[in-house]
């Protein structure tokens, strides 16, 4: 990780641990949001107007937070607007870093070799890790968010006189619902997976594992209609699905989160299939950069074996891919 600008240690997958071993995660510290007159957003300074070719997404495609953003990303037809630089899926002993992989690019900004190199031009006493996604102003030279639920948020609104789109995933008349889900989904399933692969007692290891497939089981019961919230798809769905695309593939073998595979649930596997088919988001999932990425934690993977499996994810993502342009309030239907 870099303390003050350096970088001091190797890559470790555990951040930080409560008493009782809990995987805490480490919180985002660039929190600036683009608006569509550069007014300050939620959080942080002003300054940050949308225009298009201003802004560039850093992301791996192994990630599912980084992948949030991808998905708004297509969903809203910006990604005429929104270049990205993906990284290398293999966790070095310095993090992320750029090229040298199918599919990887390299940094076109700065060239710098591993994604450190973009938080200290950033900030140059940066002390923490450097995570994806990141957003960067190309014009200012600044980064300004690496927080994937801002971003997501971000992407639904501030480009709408850029690219105009009838889709909200942020709706206001069920916003309250969304934020009080997506706070459960967070804390029992996106961030539970990781609780339960980096926990360091069976204590905490039992406890997200019963959180995990708790919601899990939730979630099936819930999906009575196409989406989370009914038919809308919203950003609850977005953020469900990173997670599940992701379970059978890594979580569930690497992580331990092995009672169930996504696959035994009915509503579940077809919900993934409908996901997928929305325009764009197949090609923001990569198995290969998936598994690479994920078995290449060393701490949880010495070996560094990737399985070759399993086939049932890739005949998934095979047969429904979509190459429809981008979302229409149709797709909503």
């Amino acid at each position: 990780m870099l303390i003050d600008g350096k970088w001091t240690e190797d890559w470790q997958p555990v951040q930080k641990a409560d008493e009782k071993g809990r995987f805490i995660r480490q919180v985002s510290s660039f929190r600036n949001w683009i608006t569509p007159d550069g007014r300050p957003g939620p959080t942080g300074e002003g300054g940050f107007a949308a225009e298009p070719g201003r802004y560039r997404l850093y992301v791996a495609l192994i990630c599912p937070w980084a992948s949030r953003t991808l998905i708004a990303r297509q969903l809203k037809g910006l990604d005429q607007v929104i270049p990205v630089t993906v990284v290398n899926p293999e966790l070095t002993d310095q993090g992320w870093r750029f090229g040298g992989y199918s599919g990887a690019n390299e940094d076109p900004l700065i060239g710098a070799r591993y994604m450190h190199e973009i938080y200290t031009r950033a900030d140059p006493h940066y002390t923490g890790r450097a995570t994806v996604p990141v957003l960067w102003d190309m014009k200012r030279n600044v980064m300004v968010n690496n927080e994937s639920a801002d971003i997501l948020r971000m992407f639904d609104t501030a480009f709408e006189a850029v690219v105009p789109s009838g889709l909200r995933l942020y709706p206001a008349d069920i916003s309250e619902e969304i934020d009080t889900f997506n706070q459960r989904l967070y804390d029992k399933l996106n961030n539970g997976v990781y609780r339960a692969g980096f926990a360091s007692s069976q204590e905490a290891y039992d406890e997200a594992v019963a959180d995990v497939f708790d919601m899990l089981d939730e979630l099936e019961a819930r999906l009575t209609g196409d989406h989370l919230f009914g038919d809308r798809l919203s950003e609850t769905d977005i953020r469900a699905f990173v997670t599940l695309i992701r379970f059978d593939a890594a979580y569930h073998g690497l992580f331990k989160t092995n009672r169930r595979q996504i696959a035994v649930y009915p509503r579940l596997s077809s919900y993934m299939a409908r996901i997928l088919r929305l325009p764009g988001v197949a090609e923001t999932v990569n198995l290969d950069h998936i598994k690479r990425g994920y078995y290449s934690i060393a701490a949880l993977n010495p070996s560094g074996v990737v399985p070759t499996g399993p086939e049932h994810v890739a005949r998934l993502l095979e047969t429904n891919s979509s190459e429809r342009p981008r979302y229409t309030p149709q797709d909503a239907a």
